[in-house]
């Protein structure tokens, strides 16, 4: 999910102008299927000689009548063309709830003397947390064995933390920006946005009675946290341009404008967050953004009446590196740091830099010492094959997030030897699947299992706990899909051929492209096809089983993720070969993959989709421009198009932050140059494109609805294809469907979301001509 995104709201519209619709009124227009034409007011923006003329600009006055009721208007449009295809939506719709136990729980996790889960009910939107006491009997792995919960009914002793259908009564929108239980495990501390802008209201509840205390504090970032006293909670602050700048603690029953700021970060282009811990006895402050990171860490005192201090830097931002800290104290009393860090650290001379490490190594250092370079001791070295992502402790064990060949994979030691500098003995369970995902997942530090997260692109999810001392590995639970019969699909690896080499070693490439399908769906060039791709930030499209894609699945359709460069799935190196000046690389990758596709007959040229959303909506966009007769239709969601017009305002919220993935067109005029030839928005073409679907959210304060607004006025009135026949008969219109109360992820509850889905995937299977189940 990228970070961009695009303006503030605009003034409010003058006492003279009419009243705006609200969000939930939809005026439908005199012939409602008859497209929108949005006016042209040109505005003009000039950057290193070039000037540009917008002339959709007016429509980022998102407070303004006149816009709300172009996007009422465009949806009236959207509603009339997709009419037809309400039959299809409801199918799938049922077939996603079908496939779902939609009275649930989660695996049970021990945090102190409780164990915690959620429940979700059938007909209720969103998850209630809960939670029952945990035994103490001195048999470790019995007392961390987690409980069996009963789906339809409570536990002996079970009490309700918090039950989001209640906190989102009466809201049109409602999530949860963090939770955390305080030390004596009698509080929640919970944060909540009810917008979709992703500003949440911090409020901390007794459990017990269910109450809220008087303490309320607005605007809040993400994540919240008691303290080790329980008198505190920490959080961050948005600035004005959605950056998280601060980290504050609220001594509870005190005025929040009294909150006491423990960091400030003044860089417009770092992010900043904390996370506590293993022993929690620590609270690391982070500061960073995608090539270089700083670690504070502030030491919680245990008594309520002591000041909290002021946090001391660990590793400085001037060493230039990425670096993740998990402080850990061994059976010598000795404070110690593991250190997953993107550089080498030069033993000789202690103010040398290093040299890059771009996938990452493990280090050992004092933390009394980790000034001094000399004093880190490498612990896993850096290697070309295996990127390392970050590093977990319990008190016997470390784990190691790393992927290899592609798979996100989990590799565990004794945390004695690791602390020793030894060799240590790092061992990998093991999986019969060849493409699958394995993730860490939270753990506490008394545990005697690390719990891990297991799933591939046709087996659904499972929860393990592996026994730290034996290796064993114990199946909590795999995810039921009612109706599902795994062995009927398959999920498999191509490799197309890149027509762009490597930029840093000019060297070919090729792109690891993932085809899943049904078995009986064969190689003939006469299936349907999805191309999915994302490409950005070094995030990679790791293996999943997902419920609704079955519905595209059972109508033949072959699913291929193409894992473009941009994305992590490769190492850094992959990342790093498709962002700032090269990142057209990932746009060329995608349609290479397309190409490889039909050319290995998993495709009928003639039906062939694609999608992506958020940065993966910008590939989308700029894949159209570059091969716009490849694709029969493309699915945008929440599409970042209009990249070089947010990026270049470093007033816009969260733009200085994108310099460091895009680079800075302001300040270099190469930068500007490659983004003006790649944006969406400003290299439509006057040639046939596809179908076009454009997802977006009113409220989105990553990638603001403006964007796709602007996109598909420019689209409708450039292109030359047929915007006038119905989708069902081969033409290609051009939607935009805004939702008026979602925010980034689009409206909120889990069946609007099926219903979110089904609207997408009834478009794309109405474009392929794909309707019918072959099961």
């Amino acid at each position: 999910m990228p970070e961009n995104t695009a303006a503030r709201d605009a003034a409010v519209a003058p006492e003279t102008t009419p009243a705006a619709p609200t969000a939930t009124e939809r005026p439908v227009p005199p012939t409602a299927a008859v497209a929108p034409v949005a006016d042209t007011e040109p505005t003009e923006r000039t950057h290193h000689g070039h000037t540009f003329t917008d002339e959709y600009e007016w429509l980022r006055g998102k407070e303004e009548a006149r816009v709300l009721e172009h996007l009422h208007a465009e949806n009236a449009y959207t509603d009339a063309v997709t009419a037809d295809q309400a039959p299809l939506r409801a199918a799938i719709f049922g077939e996603i709830k079908a496939r779902t136990v939609e009275t649930d729980r989660s695996v049970p996790s021990r945090r102190d003397g409780w164990w915690y889960f959620a429940r979700t009910k059938e007909g209720a939107e969103y998850p209630v947390h809960c939670r029952v006491p945990a035994a103490d009997t001195g048999d470790l792995e019995a007392d961390w064995t987690p409980p069996v919960v009963t789906p339809d009914a409570p536990l002996e002793g079970e009490q309700v933390i918090l039950d989001g259908n209640a906190e989102a009564e009466g809201h049109p929108f409602f999530a949860l920006g963090g939770l955390h239980i305080s030390p004596d495990s009698t509080r929640v501390a919970y944060a909540v946005d009810h917008t979709g802008d992703e500003r949440f209201t911090l409020r901390v509840r007794e459990i017990a009675t269910g109450e809220d205390l008087p303490d309320v504090v607005e605007n809040i970032a993400h994540g919240v946290r008691f303290d080790r006293s329980g008198a505190r909670v920490l959080y961050t602050v948005w600035d004005d341009s959605w950056r998280p700048y601060q980290v504050k603690a609220h001594v509870l029953g005190t005025d929040p404008a009294q909150d006491q700021l423990l960091y400030e970060e003044s860089d417009p282009g770092m992010w900043t967050g904390f996370t506590g811990t293993a022993d929690r006895t620590q609270l690391l402050i982070g500061v960073g953004n995608s090539e270089v990171s700083e670690t504070h860490v502030v030491d919680l005192p245990e008594s309520p009446d002591a000041p909290l201090p002021a946090p001391r830097l660990l590793i400085p931002r001037a060493w230039g590196m990425l670096a993740d800290v998990e402080p850990v104290t061994g059976a010598d009393g000795v404070r110690r740091l593991l250190v997953v860090h993107d550089r080498t650290v030069a033993r000789q001379d202690a103010a040398d830099a290093g040299v890059p490490a771009p996938n990452g190594m493990l280090s050992l250092v004092a933390e009394a010492d980790v000034a001094d370079r000399g004093a880190w001791r490498t612990v896993v070295p850096h290697r070309e094959d295996v990127k390392v992502d970050g590093v977990m402790v319990t008190h016997t064990h470390a784990a190691l997030a790393v992927r290899r060949e592609t798979t996100p994979r989990v590799v565990v030691a004794p945390l004695g030897s690791v602390l020793a500098g030894e060799a240590a003995d790092w061992r990998e369970p093991a999986f019969e699947e060849e493409l699958y995902a394995c993730h860490l997942a939270s753990t506490a530090a008394e545990s005697p299992f690390l719990r891990l997260a297991y799933t591939s692109w046709i087996s659904p999810a499972r929860v393990l706990d592996v026994s730290a001392a034996t290796g064993e590995v114990h199946l909590r639970r795999e995810t039921e899909v009612p109706g599902y019969d795994p062995s009927l699909y398959v999920a498999e690896r191509v490799w197309a051929p890149a027509s762009e080499p490597s930029s840093v070693t000019g060297e070919p490439v090729r792109i690891p492209v993932t085809v899943i399908r049904r078995k009986d769906v064969a190689a003939d060039g006469t299936a349907p096809c999805v191309v999915y791709g994302y490409g950005s930030y070094e995030m990679s499209m790791d293996p999943v089983l997902g419920v609704a894609r079955l519905s595209l699945l059972d109508r033949g359709v072959v699913y291929a993720v193409a894992h473009v460069r941009g994305g992590g799935e490769l190492g850094r190196r992959w990342y790093e070969d498709g962002k700032k000046l090269v990142k057209r690389r990932s746009f060329t990758d995608f349609v290479d993959a397309t190409r490889h596709l039909v050319d290995l007959g998993w495709a009928d040229p003639a039906r062939v989709a694609c999608t992506g959303g958020s940065a993966g909506g910008l590939l989308m966009g700029a894949v159209l421009n570059l091969a716009p007769e490849l694709y029969r239709a493309c699915l945008a969601v929440v599409p970042f198009v209009d990249a070089l017009t947010s990026i270049l305002d470093p007033e816009l919220p969260l733009s200085a932050l994108e310099w460091e993935e895009w680079g800075n067109p302001i300040e270099d005029p190469e930068v500007y140059a490659a983004m003006r030839d790649y944006t969406p928005y400003e290299n439509v073409r006057a040639v046939d494109y596809p179908a076009i679907a454009a997802v977006t959210s009113l409220h989105d304060t990553r990638v603001l609805y403006v964007e796709p607004a602007k996109w598909v006025a420019q689209l409708r009135r450039t292109v030359t294809s047929d915007q006038a026949t119905p989708l069902a008969e081969g033409g290609a219109p051009i939607l935009l469907r805004t939702e008026m109360d979602g925010g980034h992820g689009g409206a909120s509850g889990r069946y609007q979301g099926w219903e979110d889905t089904a609207w997408e995937y009834a478009f794309l299977l109405t474009a392929l001509g794909a309707t019918q189940r072959v099961d």
